[in-house]
């Protein structure tokens, strides 16, 4: 008879396939002594990253969709099918680093009431990432679409700072780049909510696992690296969309209609300012400097039914 795992590590790819490598190298370096097993769910992937997985990690569990199904339902497809005590969700430009998923896990055994752990994310050169933040306001959201808020607080704002110094502890809720799950807290409060294709979805299952009275923690003693942005890397004007469209969705479903028209049209006001400066800045700078940004017509295509 099998022995279930005491964590399933759960991977979305979507053409990033050399990263997907190396993210899997570096499980197997960091938690050999661990009773896991990995599953992967390749979002119709067209990099070859189905027949790298297959040549080279051959005890992993594939799951082949010919269709991107986004970040939240290919994960829970992975969670339905996988049978850990523990889940841990992982980007594919997520590097676990030596120790990291261990002190997960122990904090996730110390605190029974533990629905969901963070890590303590990286950025490539070693600083600090954005890692754990209050649920959103149209304050907060103010704050973040006019830049004030990282002139002010610094440049990971909303996150608060590394904070490392705290130690674990309970926050509003983690970024999805490395979370760690309890199986008994999934069952109860039900996968990640489908109807955000990317982006918020972290916040939002947060914020149900909260309701349901289960916790959520911030764990800087798990330390990622976290590249960001890998596979949408090619489609920037429509992550930015993608983006609006969710934190749109968030508000409606936790705060009301009233307060996700108010968020809807904050963003398409900066939008407008932000297009018409990155425009004259490209056309003033030959091009060198600014950068494509997602046009107010295509953001109100993407938010109409939202």
């Amino acid at each position: 008879m099998a022995m279930i795992p005491e964590v399933s590590i759960i991977i979305v790819n979507w053409n990033t396939r050399v990263l997907l490598s190396e993210c899997l190298r570096a499980i197997a370096r960091e938690a050999a002594s661990i009773a896991y097993d990995v599953w992967v769910v390749d979002n119709g992937s067209t990099d070859d990253s189905v027949a790298m997985l297959r040549r080279d990690f051959p005890h992993v569990h594939v799951i082949e969709s010919q269709v991107n199904l986004g970040f939240a339902g290919a994960n829970n497809l992975a969670m339905q099918r996988s049978t850990g005590r523990y889940l841990l969700l992982l980007n594919t430009d997520a590097i676990v680093t030596p120790g990291s998923i261990h002190a997960l896990l122990v904090l996730a055994e110390q605190t029974p009431r533990a629905g969901i752990v963070g890590a303590h994310l990286l950025n490539p050169d070693g600083s600090f990432q954005a890692s754990h933040t209050n649920f959103p306001t149209l304050w907060q959201e103010f704050l973040i679409l006019s830049t004030i808020g990282r002139r002010i607080y610094g440049p990971w704002y909303p996150s608060h700072g590394p904070e490392a110094a705290k130690g674990a502890q309970r926050v509003d809720y983690v970024e999805g780049a490395c979370l760690l799950v309890r199986r008994d807290a999934l069952e109860d409060v039900g996968g990640l909510d489908e109807g955000y294709f990317m982006y918020a979805e972290e916040v939002d299952w947060c914020r149900r696992m909260t309701a349901q009275g289960w916790e959520v923690w911030y764990q800087p003693a798990a330390q990622v690296v976290h590249i960001g942005g890998a596979s949408s890397a090619n489609r920037k004007t429509s992550r930015e969309a993608d983006l609006y469209r969710s934190r749109v969705r968030y508000f409606r479903i936790h705060h009301g209609r009233l307060q996700a028209e108010m968020l809807k049209a904050m963003i398409l006001a900066f939008t407008s300012v932000k297009q018409l400066a990155h425009t004259l800045t490209r056309l003033a700078t030959g091009h060198r400097h600014g950068r494509p940004v997602v046009t107010v017509s295509e953001l109100l295509i993407a938010l109409r039914n939202v």
